[in-house]
C-alpha cells in the first residue's frame, strides 16, 4: 500500500479519504486543523486504512514534521485555494507528488513554477471544473481536423430549488465566491483574453430543461493555453437555474460585496442551505471541421448523489472526489511517466471513465436513490462525533 496525505477533512476531503482508503491500494493520512475533525470522518469511514491527524497545514513546521514522520509519497490538498502554494513548495522540496482542487488561476501558475524540473508530478485543478470538464473537452477536440469553438459548461445544482438564489451551498463557499468575483480566462477571436465574471449570460437547454450560464473564473484550467493558437473561441461558464445570475450581480456588484468577501461568505452560509440532493451537469460542446464538413460534438452528462460505503454522498462530492482520485490512481500506477507540471488535458477521457474511481461518472444515473434514502432517513452520516457511536 502507498501512503497518501490528504489535507482537509471537509466535504470533499472526507470522500477522497474514503475512496482511496477503501480501494485496498492506499493508506490515507487524513489531516485537518480543527481538533477532532479528521477523527470524526475516519470514525464514520470505519476503515483501518484511514488514520486521523490534527494538523494545521498552514503551519510550515508542523506540516514538515508530519511529512518527515509519516513519509507519504503524495499529498492531496483539499484545502481552500489560498493554502496550496506552501504545500506545493514542501512537496517539491521533499519529493512528493502533489494534487489539488484549486480553481484559482494565480495559485495554479505558482504551482507551475514550483513544478519546473521536478521528478514528481504536480497536478493542480484535479476536480470537476477545472478538471474533468477539461478532460472531456480535450477528448472531443481530438475528433476534429480543425476546431472553431469549444464551450465548457458545468453546474452543481439543488434538485429541488426553493430559495431566491435557486441554489444550495454544495461545496466550498470560498471557492464559489472566488469563481464569481475574479476575472475569467477565455479565447475570443483567436486571442486569449480576460472577461468579467457574471457576464456573458446565455440560455442553455439540456434534456428539455432551461438553464442559464455565465462567466466564472478558473473553470477553463490550462485548456486555453494548450489550444490557444488553434481555436477561434473557447470559454467556460457555470450553469445555474434562471434568475441566479441577476441575484448574484446584486450581491456582488450592486451591494459591493465582492470587495467584502468575508461579509458575503457570512451572508451566504447563514441564508443558503446545504443539501445532499443535488445534481451535477457536465456539458462540453466542440464545433469544427471533420472530413471537410462543419460539425458539432457534445459530451453531456448528469451525475446524481450516490452511495459509497453505505452512505449517501452528494453529486458534487462524488464528481469532485472521483475526478481527483482517478487522476491520483493513474499517476501513482506509473509514477515515472508523470513529472513536473501535469495539465488535466494530458489525461485521456477513456482512461478516466474506465478507472475504478472514474466509474462514478457513468451515464444513466437518476435522483431515485437520494429521494428514497432521504425519505426513509437512511442517508447515513459522513462524520461521527469522537465521543459518539
Amino acid at each position: 500500500m502507498q501512503n497518501i496525505l490528504v489535507l482537509g477533512a471537509g466535504k470533499i476531503g472526507s470522500l477522497i479519504a474514503g475512496l482511496l482508503g477503501e480501494s485496498g491500494s492506499y493508506r490515507v493520512q487524513l489531516a485537518d486543523s480543527r481538533t477532532g475533525a479528521a477523527a470524526e470522518v475516519a470514525k464514520a469511514h470505519g476503515l483501518d486504512t484511514v488514520s486521523a491527524h490534527d494538523l494545521d497545514a498552514t503551519d510550515p513546521a508542523a506540516l514538515r514534521a508530519h511529512v518527515e514522520n509519516h513519509a507519504p509519497i503524495a499529498v492531496v490538498s483539499s484545502l481552500p485555494y489560498y493554502c496550496n502554494v506552501p504545500v506545493a513548495e514542501l512537496a517539491r522540496e521533499v519529493g512528493m507528488h502533489y494534487f489539488d482542487l484549486t480553481e484559482d488561476v494565480a495559485v495554479t501558475e505558482a504551482v507551475r513554477r514550483i513544478a519546473e524540473g521536478a521528478d514528481t508530478a504536480f497536478a493542480p485543478q484535479c476536480g470537476l471544473a477545472p478538471g474533468f470538464i477539461s478532460i472531456a473537452a480535450n477528448e472531443l477536440i481530438q475528433h476534429f481536423d480543425t476546431v472553431r469553438s469549444v464551450k465548457l459548461r458545468v453546474g452543481a445544482l439543488p434538485q429541488h430549488p426553493n430559495n431566491v438564489l435557486k441554489y444550495s451551498l454544495t461545496w466550498s463557499t470560498d471557492g464559489v465566491i472566488n469563481e464569481y468575483g475574479n476575472l475569467c480566462n477565455a479565447i475570443v477571436d483567436g486571442k486569449e483574453v480576460d472577461v468579467l465574471p457574471l457576464e456573458g449570460l446565455e440560455e442553455i437547454e439540456i434534456d428539455g430543461k432551461l438553464y442559464e450560464a455565465f462567466n466564472t473564473s478558473g473553470g477553463l484550467g490550462s485548456l486555453a493555453e494548450s489550444y490557444g493558437d488553434d481555436v477561434t473561441t473557447m470559454n467556460y461558464k457555470t450553469i445555474r437555474y434562471p434568475g441566479h445570475c441577476e441575484q448574484m450581480r446584486l450581491l456582488m456588484n450592486g451591494l459591493k460585496l465582492n470587495h467584502d468577501r468575508d461579509t458575503l461568505k457570512r451572508v451566504l452560509e447563514n441564508a443558503v442551505p446545504q443539501t445532499l440532493q443535488d445534481v451535477v451537469i457536465v456539458y462540453a460542446a466542440v464545433t469544427g471541421t471533420q472530413d471537410g464538413e462543419l460539425r458539432e460534438e457534445n459530451y453531456v452528462n448528469k451525475v446524481y448523489p450516490q452511495v459509497v460505503a453505505g452512505r449517501l454522498w452528494s453529486a458534487i462530492q462524488i464528481t469532485t472526489a472521483a475526478g481527483i482520485c482517478s487522476v491520483i490512481d493513474l499517476v501513482l500506477r506509473e509514477p515515472g511517466a508523470w513529472k513536473g507540471f501535469v495539465a488535466q488535458e494530458q489525461f485521456q477521457l477513456p482512461h478516466i471513465l474506465s478507472n475504478r474511481f472514474g466509474r462514478y461518472y457513468a451515464h444513466g444515473g437518476s435522483n431515485q436513490t437520494s429521494a428514497e434514502l432521504v425519505a426513509r432517513g437512511e442517508t447515513g452520516t459522513q462524520r461521527v462525533n469522537a465521543g459518539g457511536s
